[in-house]
Protein backbone atom coordinates (compact mmCIF):
# COMPACT_ATOMS: atom_id res chain seq x y z
CA UNK A 1 0.00 0.00 0.00
CA UNK A 2 2.66 2.16 0.94
CA UNK A 3 4.75 1.48 -2.45
CA UNK A 4 1.22 2.25 -4.32
CA UNK A 5 0.98 5.95 -2.58
CA UNK A 6 4.55 7.04 -3.46
CA UNK A 7 4.09 6.06 -6.86
CA UNK A 8 1.04 8.02 -7.17
CA UNK A 9 2.41 10.89 -5.51
CA UNK A 10 5.26 10.70 -8.04
CA UNK A 11 3.05 10.42 -11.00
CA UNK A 12 0.98 13.53 -9.68
CA UNK A 13 4.05 15.51 -8.85
CA UNK A 14 5.35 15.10 -12.55
CA UNK A 15 2.16 15.81 -14.35
CA UNK A 16 2.32 19.10 -12.57
CA UNK A 17 5.97 19.84 -12.52
CA UNK A 18 6.05 18.74 -16.67
CA UNK A 19 3.00 20.94 -17.27
CA UNK A 20 5.54 23.85 -15.87
CA UNK A 21 8.30 23.22 -17.57
CA UNK A 22 5.98 22.72 -20.97
CA UNK A 23 4.41 26.46 -19.97
CA UNK A 24 8.48 27.80 -19.10
CA UNK A 25 9.89 26.26 -22.57
CA UNK A 26 12.00 23.85 -20.85
CA UNK A 27 14.61 21.80 -22.46
CA UNK A 28 13.31 18.53 -23.79
CA UNK A 29 15.90 16.69 -21.65
CA UNK A 30 14.53 18.31 -18.25
CA UNK A 31 11.23 16.23 -19.27
CA UNK A 32 13.50 13.40 -20.50
CA UNK A 33 14.21 12.89 -17.09
CA UNK A 34 11.40 13.24 -15.31
CA UNK A 35 9.97 10.68 -17.19
CA UNK A 36 12.80 8.40 -16.51
CA UNK A 37 12.19 9.04 -12.96
CA UNK A 38 8.66 7.52 -13.25
CA UNK A 39 9.32 5.11 -14.89
CA UNK A 40 12.00 4.20 -12.69
CA UNK A 41 14.71 4.09 -15.79
CA UNK A 42 17.46 6.01 -15.85
CA UNK A 43 20.39 4.79 -17.48
CA UNK A 44 20.29 1.47 -18.36
CA UNK A 45 23.36 -0.82 -19.59
CA UNK A 46 23.13 -4.51 -19.23
CA UNK A 47 20.40 -6.22 -21.49
CA UNK A 48 17.78 -7.03 -18.61
CA UNK A 49 17.90 -3.06 -18.07
CA UNK A 50 17.36 -2.47 -21.71
CA UNK A 51 14.82 -4.85 -22.13
CA UNK A 52 13.08 -3.63 -19.19
CA UNK A 53 13.36 0.09 -20.05
CA UNK A 54 11.94 -0.71 -23.81
CA UNK A 55 9.11 -2.29 -22.44
CA UNK A 56 8.03 0.40 -19.65
CA UNK A 57 8.24 3.03 -22.85
CA UNK A 58 6.66 1.25 -25.25
CA UNK A 59 3.91 1.13 -22.97
CA UNK A 60 4.10 4.97 -22.73
CA UNK A 61 4.23 5.50 -26.26
CA UNK A 62 1.34 3.51 -26.45
CA UNK A 63 -0.92 4.94 -24.54
CA UNK A 64 0.07 8.30 -26.06
CA UNK A 65 -0.35 7.41 -29.65
CA UNK A 66 -4.06 6.24 -28.41
CA UNK A 67 -4.76 9.84 -26.90
CA UNK A 68 -3.13 11.34 -29.68
CA UNK A 69 -5.70 9.30 -32.32
CA UNK A 70 -8.33 9.56 -29.78
CA UNK A 71 -8.17 13.73 -29.71
CA UNK A 72 -7.99 13.41 -34.11
CA UNK A 73 -10.98 11.55 -34.39
CA UNK A 74 -12.96 14.28 -31.35
CA UNK A 75 -11.57 17.31 -33.76
CA UNK A 76 -12.98 15.62 -36.76
CA UNK A 77 -16.78 14.77 -35.01
CA UNK A 78 -16.32 18.57 -33.78
CA UNK A 79 -15.83 19.63 -37.66
CA UNK A 80 -19.15 17.68 -38.62
CA UNK A 81 -20.94 19.29 -35.90
CA UNK A 82 -20.22 22.51 -36.95
CA UNK A 83 -20.88 21.91 -40.70
CA UNK A 84 -24.37 20.20 -40.08
CA UNK A 85 -25.04 23.42 -38.74
CA UNK A 86 -23.79 25.35 -41.30
CA UNK A 87 -20.61 27.02 -39.37
CA UNK A 88 -18.40 26.45 -42.11
CA UNK A 89 -15.67 28.33 -40.80
CA UNK A 90 -15.88 26.63 -37.39
CA UNK A 91 -16.11 23.56 -39.17
CA UNK A 92 -13.02 24.05 -41.65
CA UNK A 93 -10.85 25.11 -37.91
CA UNK A 94 -11.41 21.81 -36.81
CA UNK A 95 -11.20 19.94 -39.69
CA UNK A 96 -7.68 21.45 -40.03
CA UNK A 97 -6.98 20.41 -36.53
CA UNK A 98 -7.78 17.08 -37.48
CA UNK A 99 -5.90 16.73 -40.04
CA UNK A 100 -2.41 17.52 -37.87
CA UNK A 101 -3.45 13.77 -36.59
CA UNK A 102 -4.45 12.23 -39.60
CA UNK A 103 -2.58 13.72 -42.50
CA UNK A 104 -3.53 10.93 -44.98
CA UNK A 105 -6.96 11.13 -44.68
CA UNK A 106 -8.67 11.94 -47.88
CA UNK A 107 -12.10 12.38 -46.45
CA UNK A 108 -10.64 15.31 -44.40
CA UNK A 109 -9.14 17.45 -47.20
CA UNK A 110 -12.50 16.94 -49.31
CA UNK A 111 -14.10 18.53 -46.42
CA UNK A 112 -11.97 21.69 -46.14
CA UNK A 113 -12.31 21.64 -49.75
CA UNK A 114 -15.93 22.24 -49.23
CA UNK A 115 -15.53 24.40 -46.14
CA UNK A 116 -13.23 26.76 -47.84
CA UNK A 117 -15.72 26.74 -50.34
CA UNK A 118 -18.46 28.17 -48.87
CA UNK A 119 -16.28 30.49 -46.91
CA UNK A 120 -15.27 31.95 -50.20
CA UNK A 121 -18.52 32.82 -51.19
CA UNK A 122 -18.72 34.79 -47.54
CA UNK A 123 -16.04 36.42 -48.08
CA UNK A 124 -17.16 39.86 -49.38
CA UNK A 125 -15.87 43.10 -49.91
CA UNK A 126 -17.84 44.76 -46.90
CA UNK A 127 -15.71 47.71 -46.82
CA UNK A 128 -16.10 48.24 -50.46
CA UNK A 129 -12.32 48.59 -50.83
CA UNK A 130 -12.18 46.20 -53.93
CA UNK A 131 -10.34 43.77 -52.36
CA UNK A 132 -10.94 40.47 -52.42
CA UNK A 133 -8.04 38.91 -51.04
CA UNK A 134 -9.76 36.45 -48.77
CA UNK A 135 -11.77 35.30 -50.88
CA UNK A 136 -9.08 34.70 -53.27
CA UNK A 137 -7.57 32.92 -50.40
CA UNK A 138 -10.38 30.28 -49.55
CA UNK A 139 -10.56 29.35 -53.36
CA UNK A 140 -6.90 28.67 -53.36
CA UNK A 141 -7.27 26.58 -50.11
CA UNK A 142 -10.83 25.02 -51.71
CA UNK A 143 -8.80 23.92 -54.76
CA UNK A 144 -5.63 22.64 -52.97
CA UNK A 145 -7.76 20.90 -50.33
CA UNK A 146 -9.44 18.74 -53.34
CA UNK A 147 -6.43 18.06 -55.24
CA UNK A 148 -5.03 16.41 -52.41
CA UNK A 149 -7.95 14.32 -51.66
CA UNK A 150 -7.64 13.12 -55.33
CA UNK A 151 -3.64 12.74 -54.94
CA UNK A 152 -4.79 10.11 -51.81
CA UNK A 153 -7.74 8.34 -53.59
CA UNK A 154 -7.51 9.32 -57.28
CA UNK A 155 -11.03 8.15 -57.40
CA UNK A 156 -12.53 9.53 -55.11
CA UNK A 157 -15.63 10.95 -56.84
CA UNK A 158 -16.88 13.52 -54.74
CA UNK A 159 -13.65 15.41 -54.78
CA UNK A 160 -13.29 15.33 -58.58
CA UNK A 161 -16.68 17.43 -58.55
CA UNK A 162 -16.47 19.81 -55.84
CA UNK A 163 -13.13 21.10 -57.52
CA UNK A 164 -15.11 20.60 -60.81
CA UNK A 165 -17.64 23.13 -59.06
CA UNK A 166 -14.85 24.98 -58.07
CA UNK A 167 -13.71 25.32 -61.84
CA UNK A 168 -17.02 25.99 -63.69
CA UNK A 169 -18.12 28.41 -61.36
CA UNK A 170 -15.71 30.08 -59.23
CA UNK A 171 -12.34 29.82 -60.30
CA UNK A 172 -13.74 30.53 -64.87
CA UNK A 173 -11.46 27.32 -65.64
CA UNK A 174 -13.93 25.38 -66.83
CA UNK A 175 -11.50 23.35 -69.12
CA UNK A 176 -9.62 22.04 -66.24
CA UNK A 177 -12.96 21.03 -64.85
CA UNK A 178 -13.75 18.44 -67.70
CA UNK A 179 -11.32 15.70 -67.62
CA UNK A 180 -12.19 15.34 -63.98
CA UNK A 181 -15.91 15.52 -64.58
CA UNK A 182 -15.14 12.91 -68.08
CA UNK A 183 -13.49 10.84 -65.47
CA UNK A 184 -15.83 10.68 -62.82
CA UNK A 185 -19.03 9.61 -65.41
CA UNK A 186 -16.71 6.62 -65.73
CA UNK A 187 -16.82 5.58 -62.04
CA UNK A 188 -20.53 6.89 -61.63
CA UNK A 189 -21.55 6.50 -65.22
CA UNK A 190 -25.40 7.67 -64.40
CA UNK A 191 -24.42 10.83 -62.47
CA UNK A 192 -26.78 13.45 -63.96
CA UNK A 193 -25.51 16.08 -61.60
CA UNK A 194 -21.73 15.55 -63.15
CA UNK A 195 -23.32 15.16 -66.39
CA UNK A 196 -25.04 19.00 -65.77
CA UNK A 197 -22.00 20.53 -64.97
CA UNK A 198 -19.92 18.63 -67.33
CA UNK A 199 -22.51 19.71 -70.16
CA UNK A 200 -21.81 23.51 -68.70
CA UNK A 201 -17.93 23.11 -69.21
CA UNK A 202 -18.70 22.22 -72.66
CA UNK A 203 -20.43 24.94 -73.67
CA UNK A 204 -18.37 27.67 -72.38
CA UNK A 205 -15.17 25.78 -74.16
CA UNK A 206 -17.41 25.82 -77.26
CA UNK A 207 -17.78 21.95 -77.49
CA UNK A 208 -21.27 22.70 -78.40
CA UNK A 209 -22.56 19.37 -79.65
CA UNK A 210 -20.96 17.60 -76.73
CA UNK A 211 -22.91 19.67 -74.74
CA UNK A 212 -26.37 18.83 -76.46
CA UNK A 213 -25.45 15.46 -76.62
CA UNK A 214 -24.75 15.29 -72.54
CA UNK A 215 -28.47 17.30 -72.00
CA UNK A 216 -30.25 15.17 -73.93
CA UNK A 217 -28.63 12.02 -72.24
CA UNK A 218 -29.92 13.58 -68.77
CA UNK A 219 -33.82 14.14 -70.36
CA UNK A 220 -33.42 10.31 -71.06
CA UNK A 221 -32.32 9.03 -67.94
CA UNK A 222 -33.44 11.67 -65.16
CA UNK A 223 -35.88 10.83 -63.11
CA UNK A 224 -36.76 14.34 -61.49
CA UNK A 225 -39.16 16.62 -63.54
CA UNK A 226 -36.80 19.59 -62.38
CA UNK A 227 -33.89 18.06 -63.86
CA UNK A 228 -35.28 17.06 -66.93
CA UNK A 229 -36.70 20.69 -67.50
CA UNK A 230 -33.41 22.24 -66.74
CA UNK A 231 -31.58 20.33 -69.21
CA UNK A 232 -33.98 20.91 -72.26
CA UNK A 233 -33.64 24.44 -71.55
CA UNK A 234 -29.92 24.64 -70.82
CA UNK A 235 -30.19 23.01 -74.35
CA UNK A 236 -32.05 24.91 -76.33
CA UNK A 237 -29.82 28.13 -75.01
CA UNK A 238 -26.85 26.25 -76.55
CA UNK A 239 -28.81 25.17 -79.86
CA UNK A 240 -29.46 29.02 -79.57
CA UNK A 241 -25.88 29.97 -79.32
CA UNK A 242 -24.55 27.10 -81.82
CA UNK A 243 -26.70 27.26 -84.71
CA UNK A 244 -29.26 30.15 -83.83
CA UNK A 245 -31.86 27.87 -83.86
Amino acid sequence: MKTFCKSFFISILLIFVISLFWGCGVNPKQIKRMQALEEGVSNPTTKEELKDAIQKYEHRVEDITSAAAQTGIWYKILASRYLDDGMYGEALKYYQKAIEYFPTNQNLYYWVGVCAGYMAKASLDYNGSGNFIQKENYLKLSESAYLRALELEPTYARAMYGLAILYVFDLNESEKAIPLLEKLLTIDTRNTDAMMVLANAYYQNYEFDKAVELYDKIISISTSPEKKAAAEANKKLVLEMAYGE
